[in-house]
């Protein structure tokens, strides 16, 4: 994967895991709400790995 396509897909997931927390809260279904906090969790390491991607790839360009 690219880096921008890993940064999309980091940005997505963090949106869908607070939306997930948010009803989970909302509704009272704590299994909604992990699955939302574990969902935003996977979303931040796509985004870091987004960008160490891009990092590496300036630094190659160097």
């Amino acid at each position: 994967m690219s880096s921008t396509t890993d940064k999309i897909k980091g940005a997505a997931n963090k949106a869908v895991g607070k939306a997930k927390q948010g009803l989970g809260e909302a509704t009272d279904d704590a299994e909604l709400k992990s699955k939302g906090k574990l969902q935003e969790a996977k979303g931040h390491m796509q985004k870091a790995t987004g960008d160490a991607k891009s990092a590496i790839k300036k630094a190659g360009d160097l």
